[in-house]
């Protein structure tokens, strides 16, 4: 019996627009990086359904308005006249946003925008990329437009998932707090706990549809 099944996939995220595709790519990850338990696919859909918008976002949205990019970047938008610089410029804003940081050149480079987020988890920044391709043994870092085909994001996410130790806090134990350990997940992947309640209302869908 497969790991998942496209049906599934769409029962546990219904706005995924294309399962089918999805799980071809997903079962060999799911394989080569042990998330072979009901609870660890439960958890990984989840989160990885939020970052990316339940599978349908491969690359890092950068069109904001200026009002915006003051909320998102305080400290580096502190005043609406230097937003309005970057106000609907995705390349611009990228290679200034992330520049000299993660791996990345300065801004002139153009490291920021050719390495911005991008994958089912939103890999970021030139060190992030060689990493992965060294793990995966693709040259993302030549070719980082491969992160957004669905097998390398699907490869990449589970990577990711793998190394972090996110498997082993997945596992259902007897008499622990699912949110508690489902929280630690999400600041390992998101940095904080932001839409923690989502995805673990996600959570509960994906394990009750796995294990039905």
């Amino acid at each position: 019996m497969p790991l998942i099944t496209a049906d599934q996939l769409k029962a546990a995220l219904p706005n995924c627009k294309n399962p089918e595709i999805w799980v071809e790519a997903l079962i060999p990850a799911f394989e080569k990086y042990a998330i072979t338990s009901n609870e660890r696919i439960a958890s990984f859909l989840a989160q990885i359904g939020h970052e990316s918008g339940q599978f349908n976002v491969l690359e890092e949205k950068l069109s904001y308005t200026a009002a915006r990019l003051m909320k998102v970047w305080p400290k580096r938008f502190p005043s609406l006249a230097k937003a309005r610089k970057y106000e609907r410029n995705p390349e611009k804003l990228a290679n200034f946003v992330y520049a000299n940081r993660i791996g990345n050149g300065p801004e002139s480079s153009g490291d920021g925008y050719r390495f911005r987020g991008r994958g089912l988890i939103q890999l970021t920044g030139r060190s992030n990329y060689a990493s992965a391709s060294q793990a995966l043994g693709i040259d993302l870092v030549t070719h980082p437009e491969q992160l957004s085909e669905p097998a390398v994001a699907a490869m990449s996410a589970a990577w990711f998932w793998a190394t972090r130790g996110l498997n082993e806090l997945a596992d259902d134990q007897t008499g622990d707090n699912d949110l508690e350990d489902f929280t630690t997940i999400t600041k390992r992947i998101n940095g904080g706990t932001v839409g923690l309640q989502e995805r673990f209302q996600l959570f509960k869908s994906a394990e009750q549809t796995l294990m039905a």
